[in-house]
């Protein structure tokens, strides 16, 4: 199961009490959908959520879980209940240490792909080891919870560091690139593609969508445009004619070409296996 792991571009969150909603959001657009028992979930409302999100039916697109976090009175229910569920990987909300992860795979009673929502300071202090613990297929990023928890501004220069911490452990464990975290309005798509852009800049692999209008600009963002594409196209072309060759005044070397080889592996929005 964890081979088959594909790290999504534009997952979409879909509250899991809502399951009219869930179909709409399998056929948005988005590479994914998260079907949240977390923050979208009232408390009155959370068994009705996982056995909505037991039975959620999805099978056109990949389906990830999030659940809460270990600490959670909720943790062990939401497990419970998705034992016989098919899910794509589960999203631990809060993950901190490899033994949340250890803990995730004891109550299932089998290793399952997850997804490390980093979003506390003490994540960074265990996020080495976090990272590379068996089971861990990607990391996302929680860029508003961990503001809250750090006392700042979710804003690009105060969470910078740890963006970039985020980056740097994820490409040393061998993991995909990270998701980056939400950008809250829904209803301004410059912005949302602006903040995806930069994401994409960074390096992470994609960004967390919280509404279908989100979802095609952060496609935008992330899948290469057809400058890329042709460009990507010419340096291959030239490398195969041997010798020291240049494309646009920028001399054909290794990482040019591996550059190249990139962006034509993500002309379409299907994301990168985790083998």
């Amino acid at each position: 199961m964890l081979s088959e792991y594909r790290a999504p571009i534009a997952p979409l969150f879909v509250p899991g009490d809502r399951p009219e909603r869930f179909a709409k959001a399998a056929n948005s657009g988005a590479d994914a959908v998260i079907l949240d028992l977390e923050d979208a979930v009232a408390p009155q409302s959370r068994e009705q959520a996982r056995e909505a999100v037991a039975n959620h039916g999805i099978d056109n697109v990949p389906v990830i879980i999030r659940i809460n976090a270990t600490a959670s009175a909720h943790f062990k229910a939401d497990v419970a209940a998705l034992r016989d569920t098919h899910f794509d990987a589960l999203m631990l909300a809060k993950a901190e240490t490899p033994a949340d992860i250890r803990l995730v795979h004891a109550l299932f009673g089998r290793q399952v792909p997850v997804i490390a929502l980093v979003e506390t300071a003490a994540a960074y202090e265990h996020l080495t080891w976090l990272m590379l613990e068996p089971g861990v297929v990607q990391a996302a990023f929680g860029s508003l919870d961990l503001a809250l928890d750090l006392g700042c501004q979710p804003s690009r220069e105060a969470l910078a560091y740890f963006r970039g911490a985020l980056l740097l452990k994820s490409c040393l464990a061998g993991l995909p690139s990270p998701i980056d975290g939400v950008t809250p309005g829904f209803d301004d798509p410059a912005l949302v593609h602006q903040e995806a852009q930069i994401a994409a800049d960074l390096g992470f692999g994609g960004k967390l969508a919280i509404h279908p209008r989100q979802v095609a600009p952060i496609l935008e963002a992330f899948l290469p445009n057809a400058q890329a594409i042709n460009w990507a196209c010419r340096v291959l072309e030239a490398a195969e004619n041997g010798g020291a060759v240049q494309v646009d005044g920028a001399m054909v070397d290794r990482p040019l070409l591996e550059r190249a080889r990139r962006i034509l592996s993500r002309s379409s929005p299907v994301g990168e296996s985790q083998a």
